[in-house]
C-alpha cells in the first residue's frame, strides 16, 4: 500500500561525476539491449559488475530469451517495467517474471538456469543488475527469491513524488531487500516536472543514477542527465546524499552500495577473485558440478 511520508533533507547533496550513454548488444540467444554499466566502471561503481536495459515491443528482439546459462559468485537482480519472463533453473526454482517484479537470484557456487520471454508480442522493459558477492560468499548455497510488484513497498509524497523502494531504505520504509555486504540501496522513482527528491547516501557508498523516462537534474549544479543516460555520481566524505529535480515528468533508477574492495576476476558468467577461481568455475562447470 502506498503511504505518505516526508522528503528526508540532505544538507551537501553529491555531484554527477560523468554521464555514460550504454553500449547497444545483444546477449543470450539475441536479445537486444542497452549495457549501461560495463566491465571497464566495475571498480569505478564495486560492487556493481554490470547494468542492462532492455525496451522493445518488437518481437524479434526479445523472443528468443535467455536460454540456459551458468552463473557462479555474484547476484542477479532483473527488474521488469513492462511484459514477462519464466525462470527455471538446476536448483528445482521455476517463477514468473512479471510487470512490476523483482526476481534476486544468488548464483553462490554455481547455478544454470533460463530466462524466457512468456509472451508473444507487446512491450519488453527492464533491467538486470549484476550485484558481486564478497570473497567469503562466493561459494555460499544458490538462491532464488521472486518479489512480486505488491510485495515491493512504495511511497508516494504529497508532491507526487513515487517511490518504489526495491533494495534499501528510503523516506524511513524499509525495502523488499535488506543485505549486510554490500547494503544496496535500489530505489525506481517517478516524479512529476519541476519536483525535488531528496535521499541520503552514506558518502563511503558508490552511486549512479539511471533515467529510463524524461530528464532529471543532478545536485546544486543541475547537471543534466537524459532519457537512457547513466550519472554517476561523485564520492565525497563531506557529501550526505543525492538530491534531483525532475526536468520533466520522469523516470529512475536510483543505485547505490558499499564497495567490497576485493579483486575482481570476470570470466563471461563467473565472477570471482582471482583466474585460478574462474578457471575452477568453467572445470566445475563443464564437468557439471554445478
Amino acid at each position: 500500500m502506498d503511504t505518505l511520508y516526508p522528503t528526508t533533507a540532505v544538507h551537501t547533496p553529491r555531484e554527477l561525476e560523468r554521464l555514460v550513454n550504454g553500449v547497444p548488444t545483444s546477449d543470450g540467444a539475441g536479445v537486444k539491449l542497452l549495457r549501461v554499466l560495463t566491465q571497464d566502471l566495475q571498480r569505478r561503481l564495486d560492487p556493481f559488475l554490470m547494468l542492462d536495459y532492455f525496451h522493445s515491443d518488437n518481437p524479434d528482439d526479445y523472443l528468443a530469451g535467455f536460454p540456459d546459462h551458468p552463473h557462479r559468485g555474484f547476484e542477479t537482480v532483473t527488474y521488469m517495467l513492462a511484459g514477462q519472463m519464466r525462470h527455471r533453473d538446476n536448483v528445482g526454482n521455476e517463477g514468473l517474471l512479471a510487470a512490476g517484479g523483482v526476481q534476486w537470484m544468488t548464483a553462490g557456487r554455481g547455478i544454470v538456469h533460463s530466462e524466457l520471454p512468456e509472451q508473444e508480442n507487446g512491450l519488453m522493459q527492464g533491467f538486470q543488475l549484476w550485484l558481486n558477492l564478497p570473497a567469503k560468499d562466493k561459494m555460499t548455497t544458490p538462491g532464488y527469491r521472486d518479489i512480486a510488484a505488491e510485495q515491493i513497498p512504495e511511497v508516494t509524497r504529497a508532491d507526487n513524488v513515487h517511490i518504489k523502494i526495491i533494495a534499501g531504505e528510503s523516506h524511513g520504509v524499509a525495502g523488499a531487500v535488506i543485505k549486510a555486504d554490500t547494503a544496496p540501496l535500489y530505489l525506481d522513482v517517478s516524479m512529476p516536472a519541476g519536483q525535488v527528491f531528496e535521499q541520503p547516501l552514506p558518502s563511503t557508498h558508490n552511486a549512479f543514477v539511471y533515467v529510463y523516462r524524461g530528464a532529471i537534474n543532478i545536485g546544486r549544479q543541475q547537471r543534466k542527465v537524459n532519457a537512457k543516460q547513466m550519472g554517476i555520481l561523485d564520492t565525497r566524505a563531506d557529501h550526505d546524499g543525492i538530491e534531483i529535480q525532475a526536468a520533466e515528468n520522469s523516470g529512475f533508477l536510483l543505485i547505490a552500495g558499499q564497495p567490497l574492495h576485493e579483486p575482481i576476476a570476470q570470466w563471461g558468467p563467473f565472477v570471482m577473485n582471482s583466474r585460478d577461481e574462474v578457471e575452477q568455475a568453467i572445470d566445475d562447470f563443464r564437468a557439471g558440478r554445478f
